[in-house]
């Protein structure tokens, strides 16, 4: 506020100012009648035997004189009223430039970044200015607005991630109702029997392209999936194996005892889908074979299927890509790219390869 005091303090001087001039001016121009001759020296003149026309000059000089003289002053007093009140304006002007229309402006450009959702620059405090304390109010409203949007944010990757993750995890023993159901209807005893079995077995299906449509809305959203890498056994290798094998194609396998970097959680989801894309594209024995690879453990799981062409082996971890022998099989690209992203999240990798036999899935797991 003592900006504002500043300022009324100008203009009352201003005004002043303004008041003193009039006064002048109004003071001057009311004697602004033509000198009168001075008579009595006329007279005294004239009675002396001076000459009258020279009397009469000297008279008219001085009083031409004595005008000239009062039109200098008036001049001269209206130039520097004049200046002075140029300077006290110029003045004026740039002191509520710089103390009043500039910090207004950029109060203005905050405003505009603000409501653009640009709450990453900071207002400067101007705590010595006319609006010190509407700048920290409103970088305070900033500040809490970021807070506020970051938290959004967050409550919207946590949404999306469960929503990721339970479709997912969803999917498996969906599958294993279908595999299950399927079976049945193999060896039911009754057209009632079966028709009620492939009945099942169609909502089944209903029920995985809901969340498979879920998951994939989700997608977006993939790299908020958090990965908690911890120190794994590899005994737990053939309980996650088990688990993704539910048409029992996995053949007899060993893994060598060690200590790797994984997150069980995200490495059943990896084996779910390696071993479903086999079940879908290769529908062959599977078999799996470890080794250590330097600094990593490699998993390979192989089928005895026809592959993939060669010149689409780099893009299948893409995603939503496709190879051209997915045309006839339901699905959305996103089993290889998902599986790559994990490993990677976990200090891994992920490669695929062409076979003699088939096509292999390498996973590599760094050693603790």
């Amino acid at each position: 506020m003592e900006y504002y005091g500043w300022m009324k303090k100008g203009l009352i001087a201003i005004a002043l100012i303004w008041l003193v001039g009039c006064v002048v001016v109004f003071s001057l121009f009311s004697n602004t009648q033509t000198p009168a001759p001075d008579m009595a020296a006329l007279n005294d003149a004239v009675m002396s035997g001076e000459d009258s026309a020279e009397i009469l000059r000297r008279e008219y000089d001085r009083m031409d004189a004595e005008k000239q003289s009062r039109d200098l002053r008036l001049q001269v007093f209206l130039y520097v009223y004049t200046g002075v009140m140029a300077v006290a304006g110029v003045s004026l002007f740039i002191y509520c430039e710089r103390q009043v229309l500039a910090p207004f402006r950029k109060l203005r450009r905050f405003a505009r970044d603000v409501a653009a959702g640009n709450l990453d620059i900071p207002l400067r405090m101007d705590r010595h200015g006319a609006f010190g304390a509407f700048t920290e109010s409103f970088d305070l409203m900033r500040e809490e607005l970021k807070a506020a949007r970051e938290n959004e944010r967050a409550a919207d990757r946590s949404k999306k991630e469960l929503v990721a993750s339970l479709s997912h995890d969803i999917k498996t023993p969906v599958a294993s109702i279908k595999a299950a159901v399927e079976l049945m209807a193999i060896t039911a005893k009754s057209e009632k029997e079966k028709s009620q079995l492939e009945a099942i077995g169609g909502k089944a299906e209903q029920i995985n392209t809901l969340i498979t449509d879920m998951f994939h809305a989700t997608l977006e959203e993939l790299q908020a999936l958090t990965v908690n890498t911890a120190e794994v056994p590899s005994t737990a290798f053939p309980k996650l194996i088990d688990n993704a094998d539910y048409k029992g194609k996995v053949m007899p396998f060993s893994i060598p005892d060690c200590i790797f970097l994984a997150d069980t959680v995200r490495l059943q989801q990896i084996f779910d889908n390696i071993i479903g894309n086999s079940y879908k594209y290769a529908d062959t024995d599977i078999e799996i074979s470890s080794f250590f690879d330097g600094a990593y453990l490699a998993v390979e799981v192989a089928d005895f299927g026809a592959g993939v062409p060669e010149e689409e082996l780099p893009l299948i971890t893409g995603k939503f890509y496709r190879g051209k022998n997915a045309n006839d099989k339901s699905g959305y690209g996103l089993g290889l790219y998902i599986s790559k992203y994990l490993m990677e999240q976990m200090s891994g990798r992920l490669e695929c390869e062409n076979r003699e036999s088939g096509f292999c899935v390498k996973l590599c797991f760094k050693l603790a």
